[in-house]
């Protein structure tokens, strides 16, 4: 096997070049849809295409992940030094031969480079976002800031993303590069809202009684909450620990081991100490969220049902119950047929698509003023009843 750097920045033009190309598409699609439109409806649509393929690429992530796919090209940013496997087909060969079950074959350099050619298209068409947010500026109504800062960001999940590969999915790494991609649908799904809150003639945020705006935030923060211990379930390969339910290893309480489990700063498969993880780790790992999902199943079912009472939220109130109804589906479907590969990756798409409801719901609701108590001593009580 060829010795590479640790990082290998050769390729990295190639690979930029490919992002360009793929995102020509969309830009393309966008532009002859959209030429005549106005600045902020062409960013609009552009945002909510970014979007989309965000999405794709979050869900293609977990298929990376879930088929061990993930060092499949053990360098960064190229494969053993090639911005495709086809040029780095004598090295795969080599350690798919010396290690014949390893982390590295064919197709899983393949699924590993496309998920990093996809992660390029997505950065090119937020660059293009930035720079025309800015030249447009002054004839927008929405802040620039927003799409700047997501370029930030993408640049941020692109170092994790380097990470994960070069530090062996590390799990802490693997589930904030995770947790990244979820934030990044989130600012792109805050800022088309923006835009379609500026277009003339909309009818502007839908006003939410004050409880009911804050429970909203509050329900997002457990799902926030309960994604990140889901990520930490699927980096740690933890689904199996329990394979039925509601009961786990035939106990409502199995035995568990919180502070291994939930030890955050390790490598794979490994405790604080470096030995070998143990079973009740992998336990406590599974469990917690599973029991955690109980309470964010209900929470979301109790908003659900306020949230369709309120004109205007009908739609997000249906979306939030079919959603909830799809991830307690795919959840238990992992759990009792032994992880298939297409509901894990269901699981996640659910996880992200809650994101964008969230996001879109927060950003498109405000808190609706008080009505002021009509007092017994108003004006019109104290008119004179003498004429």
């Amino acid at each position: 096997m060829n010795s590479q750097p640790l990082y290998d920045f050769a390729p990295i033009a190639r690979l930029m070049f490919l992002g360009v190309v793929i995102a020509l598409g969309p830009l393309a699609w966008v532009w002859v849809r959209n030429r005549h439109a106005p600045p902020a409806q062409r960013l609009r649509v552009l945002t909510l295409v970014t979007l989309f393929l965000t999405f794709d690429l979050v869900l293609f992530g977990a298929f990376t992940r879930l088929t061990d796919s993930g060092l499949g090209c053990p360098d960064w940013p190229g494969c053993y030094g090639s911005v495709s496997p086809v040029g780095a087909s004598t090295s795969i060969a080599a350690a798919q031969e010396a290690m014949p079950h390893g982390p590295v074959t064919f197709s899983k350099a393949w699924i590993e480079m496309i998920h990093r050619y996809l992660a390029t298209a997505v950065g090119v068409l937020i660059i293009v976002l930035s720079i025309v947010s800015w030249v447009e500026r002054k004839r927008l109504s929405v802040s620039y800031v927003w799409p700047l800062g997501t370029l930030v960001w993408v640049c941020l999940q692109g170092a994790f993303g380097a990470l994960t590969v070069t530090m062996k999915l590390f799990p802490a790494i693997v589930t904030l590069h995770l947790l990244g991609g979820l934030v990044l649908l989130a600012l792109l799904r805050a800022q088309a809202t923006g835009y379609a809150l500026a277009a003339p003639g909309h009818p502007g945020r839908v006003g939410l009684p004050g409880r009911l705006r804050w429970a909203l935030l509050g329900v997002g923060a457990l799902l926030w909450l309960q994604i990140a211990l889901g990520g930490w379930v699927s980096t740690n390969y933890a689904v199996l620990a329990c394979s039925e339910f509601p009961t786990c290893q035939g106990s409502w309480w199995p035995t568990m081991n919180l502070r291994e489990g939930f030890t955050l700063w390790r490598e794979l498969g490994m405790n604080h100490r470096g030995d070998a993880i143990t079973f009740p780790a992998l336990t406590a790992i599974h469990y917690v969220h599973r029991l955690m999902a109980y309470l964010v199943l209900a929470a979301m079912l109790w908003l659900g049902w306020r949230l369709w009472r309120v004109p205007g939220m009908r739609a997000t109130a249906r979306a939030l119950l079919l959603l909830a109804a799809w991830q307690f589906a795919s959840g238990l479907t992992n759990v009792v047929l032994d992880w298939p590969l297409l509901a894990a990756v269901a699981h996640t798409g659910g996880a992200a698509a809650m994101v964008i409801v969230f996001t879109g719901a927060l950003c498109g609701t405000r808190r609706a003023p008080e009505r002021a108590p009509v007092s017994s001593a108003s004006p019109m009580h104290l008119s004179n009843p003498i004429r």
